[in-house]
């Protein structure tokens, strides 16, 4: 009996120590900067990319929509009654390369995109270097409205610089300069070639919750359509990534948002909707 108690004695003391410094591993994690970690927990800070990718052989389902406009209250029932969704999928073909494909109801696009880094964060480079192109058809043109359409014509194409900063655990920053040429387009509303420069950031305010937000500014001057504004709630739940958004984009394909943003956020004119990523 005696030989038993002191057998748990010391057994008690060990798994007290093992706990403690547990503990103390937790603790160390939760508080230090570790460059190795993304700058972003999902592969969008709002809307636009981040400069994370699928890790290899990871499947992505994504789920992504825009419900009316909210201005116009109970008529629409806060926008409720008029959506836009987005399905797609995404592949990381390596840790460092990722492929996408997407459909959106407005305009009826597809969107297929490939994804890949440049240059990681670590201890030695200050900076995260992504590249993003994507090739979008727009199946909604008609031959009823546009006689001499072809295939062509639907085409668009965007490359961005995702260039981002890990600051800390809680704050990542994010400089997102942009091209986009369209081969059909209105030459009173917009350019053929449209260079953008986007911001975009998140602060983590809990374990599981931050909050982004990014603006991208068209330096195509007569532009009808406004500068995208994004805010959004990042909320991390095991294998899915929920994000909750308002923004003056109904449209959520890539080059749609960039480029043909219509809500006016001073005059109250902006859409509520989420994004939700589900990995396998």
């Amino acid at each position: 009996m005696t030989k038993a108690l002191l057998f748990l004695s010391v057994l008690s003391s060990v798994f007290a120590f093992a706990q403690e410094d547990l503990l103390k591993d937790i603790d160390t994690v939760q508080t230090s900067t570790d460059t190795s970690q993304p700058a972003f927990k999902a592969l969008q800070i709002v809307t636009g990319q981040s400069t994370k990718l699928a890790a290899k052989k990871e499947w992505y389902m994504v789920v992504a929509h825009r419900f009316g406009d909210v201005s116009a209250g109970f008529k629409d029932f806060f926008g409720l009654d008029n959506a836009s969704t987005k399905l797609g999928v995404i592949y990381g073909v390596t840790d460092a390369i990722s492929l996408s494909l997407s459909r959106e109801t407005n305009m009826k696009t597809f969107e297929g995109g490939i994804k890949y880094r440049l240059v990681k964060q670590n201890d030695s480079f200050p900076i995260d270097v992504v590249g993003y192109h994507v090739m979008g058809a727009n199946t909604a043109l008609d031959k009823d409205t546009y006689p001499h359409l072809r295939f062509s014509d639907r085409l668009s194409y965007l490359t961005q610089a995702l260039i981002s900063r890990r600051f800390s655990d809680k704050f990542s920053l994010q400089l997102t300069p942009s091209y986009v040429h369209k081969n059909l387009y209105e030459p009173t509303v917009e350019d053929k070639n449209q260079f953008l420069a986007g911001l975009g950031g998140r602060y983590k305010i809990s374990k599981r919750i931050s909050v982004n937000a990014e603006y991208f500014v068209n330096f195509d001057n007569h532009s009808f359509y406004k500068n995208p504004l994004s805010l959004g709630l990042d909320i991390e739940t095991g294998g899915h990534i929920f994000q909750l958004l308002f923004t003056n984009s109904q449209i959520n394909s890539d080059i749609g948002y960039l480029t043909n943003a219509s809500g006016n956020w001073g005059k109250g004119h902006i859409f509520f909707g989420f994004n939700l990523y589900r990995v396998f």
